[in-house]
Order: C-alpha cells, then structure tokens, then sequence
C-alpha cells in the first residue's frame, strides 16, 4: 500500500510494507533525516538508542541524525564501525553489543542502522540479539540499501566460508529512505544499486525494465517506491523464505555471493558481483527455461548502461568461484535450487539446474 502526505516543505512518499504479522512503512522523500527523530516518535516511545554507522558515513550523517533525535527527546549513542564488507563478522557484533552495554542501553532501547547495507544487516541483527530483540530503525544511505537490503528483514554476518550465513529476520520499525544521500555516493557506488533494481526488473516487472533505458537520474524517488512495492510484495508472500516466492529475489545471488567470496569481498561491489551473477543467470535461463537470446543480450546491454561489469577479469579463477557456490544458502542438500527467468519481468525457482550449468556459465562470464 503506497501513500503520500506532505509535512511543510516536504513531500514523503509511504509504502507499507507487510510480513506475516508484523507491518511497517518506508518513507520516501527529501531531507528526511532532519525529520527522523520526528517520524520515530511516532512509532516509539521515550527511550535511549545506539547509531550505528561506519567511518565513511558517520562524518556526514550522523550529527545530523543526532541532533533530530535530541530533538525528539532520544538519546542516541554513536558507535562507528570500520567501513566495508569486513565488518560484517561476529566479533563486530560482540563489540557493539559490549559498546551498547557500557552505554546502559536496556530493552526499551532501539537500534537505528544509519548507512549502507552493511550496517543495515549488522545493525539489524544486533537488534535482533540485543536483550533478546530490540527495535530497528533502517536510514539507508546508498540506493543499493534503499531498494533492497532495507526491506524486507533479512539480518546476518559472514563467515569464512560465505555471505549472510549468521543471521536472523528481524523486521525493522520503520525504514527512511532520504535520496538526497545519493548526492554523496561516487558514481560506482550509485550504479551498484541499479543492479538491483535491474534484477527486480527482470524477475517482476518488465515495464520498468524498457523505462531504465529513460530513467531520470536527477528524480529518483519514483523509481526508488517502485522498487521498495515490488520487494514488499514478493516478502508479503513469502517472509521466512518457504514457499519459493521470497527466493525470487535470489535472481543471480547465487554466482554473485560466490564471486564475491573468490575475490575477497573486495575486488566486486555487491551490485557489482550480482550484475555478473545475473549474467550466468540468463545464460543458464536460455538453457533451462527458455529465455530468447534477445532478451539476454537485452539484459547484457541494460547492466552495460549503468557500467554495471558483464565480463570476469580473466585472472579470476573460475575454480574458485565453482569452489564456493556450495556454501550459498539457496543450496540445500547439496541441491542446486537456482532462479531463472523464462522472459523478462517473470522468474521461477528450478531444481533443474545443475553444477555443469552454472559452470559453463561461469565460463562465460
């Protein structure tokens, strides 16, 4: 369910978002973080609360955030975590959680996740284990973060052996997507994010897939509700990742977090592995499910456009990346459950995949 109310100056855009009996909404607008200790007002009472942010974002954003919490009569403490995908590890957690602590944050606290998907997977599931579960509010700063990892509750660290495999659903209270952090973002962190929306594109919505082609880049905010509906409609279906309508969203996750894990979560962004991903997973589609040569070659030029990488740098292993796709959550025992798409703006979760599949699509790449 989508709204739109305006509050002074402001233009906020609402999606609601629904998971078996939990609800809440994604605001959409300019200058919301000025407005945030406001709009959690709203939804939660007098309390303390932890910022958690990182040493990119924090400089930027977090007085700011603090100020419009002070505002709202919450006190916040900062804790600011190293920048980058290896922060996302246990000890991490411990640490904060032991910040946290020190800090006299108790039950009626709340944790609020301000920067990219990182934090927002980390600062969730710190919410979800603190005190047995505390609230989570998402402020996601990168477009990645705002159309994806913000919704929908997935929580989780990595370990040696793969992405996202400690985690827990741990729905947030409220997501504040502010566009105006998109002026901040270097423009390959920004393009990183379209890969998302491209997979959304492609597994549910066809018309917007021809629209990317004329997307505005100076408006955002529409695309950015649309993206959020889609997500919020796919986890309505499907919140714990049961029935197969969640995995969906897996739409080259599977290469993608195995090529992420080969170039040590450093060498690719995450859009940037999953457009590979993506890749393989239309090759592997015109195989196993129909999908026509032109609509690949489609999906190809549209991850081009956004300088989205459709090619492996050839002194990559392809060995390693074939090595670690076991270790991906979508195989379970053993077994290859992979996403593929028999046209554009469709997807479905087949069995028939197998390894030799994905890896004349690595190949490929």
């Amino acid at each position: 369910m989508e709204s739109h109310r305006y509050a002074g100056a402001y233009a906020v855009t609402e999606v609601e978002i629904r998971a078996g009996r939990v609800s809440y909404r994604a605001h959409i607008g300019s200058g919301l973080i000025d407005r945030a200790g406001e709009a959690i007002a709203q939804i939660l009472g007098p309390s303390s609360c932890a910022i958690i942010s990182d040493t990119k974002v924090a400089p930027l954003f977090a007085e700011r955030l603090e100020r419009s919490l002070l505002a709202a009569r919450f006190k916040s403490n900062l804790i600011t975590i190293p920048a980058g995908e290896s922060s996302k590890r246990l000890e991490e957690v411990g640490s904060i959680c032991d910040r946290m602590i020190a800090a006299g944050l108790d039950r009626t606290s709340f944790v609020v996740g301000l920067g990219g998907g990182v934090i927002g997977d980390i600062s969730g599931f710190v919410a979800a284990i603190y005190q047995r579960g505390i609230p989570h509010i998402q402020i996601p700063t990168t477009l990645l973060a705002m159309v994806d990892s913000s919704i929908g509750g997935k929580t989780g660290v990595n370990t040696a052996s793969g992405k996202n495999l400690i985690g827990a659903v741990h729905h947030p209270s409220l997501v504040i997507d502010d566009v105006e952090f998109l002026k901040t973002l270097p423009a390959r962190e920004l393009n990183q994010g379209f890969a998302e929306i491209i997979k959304h594109a492609i597994i549910a919505d066809a018309e917007m897939f021809h629209d990317l082609q004329r997307i505005d880049r100076g408006n955002l905010a529409p695309l950015i509700q649309r993206n959020v509906a889609i997500k919020a409609k796919i986890v309505e279906q499907d919140e714990l990742d049961r029935t197969g309508a969640r995995a969906l969203l897996n739409f080259g996750h599977t290469v993608g977090h195995a090529i992420e894990r080969a170039g040590g979560y450093g060498q690719f962004l995450h859009g940037e592995a999953v457009s590979l991903g993506m890749v393989a997973a239309a090759a592997v589609s015109v195989k196993r499910a129909g999908l026509s040569r032109t609509e690949k070659s489609s999906i190809v030029e549209l991850l081009k456009a956004f300088a989205l990488p459709t090619k492996l740098p050839a002194d990559l292993p392809r060995e390693e990346i074939l090595a670690a796709l076991p270790f991906d959550k979508k195989f379970e025992q053993g077994a290859v459950r992979f996403v593929v798409t028999p046209a554009i703006g469709s997807a479905r979760l087949s069995t028939e995949v197998t390894m030799e599949d994905l890896r004349e699509a690595i190949e490929q790449l």
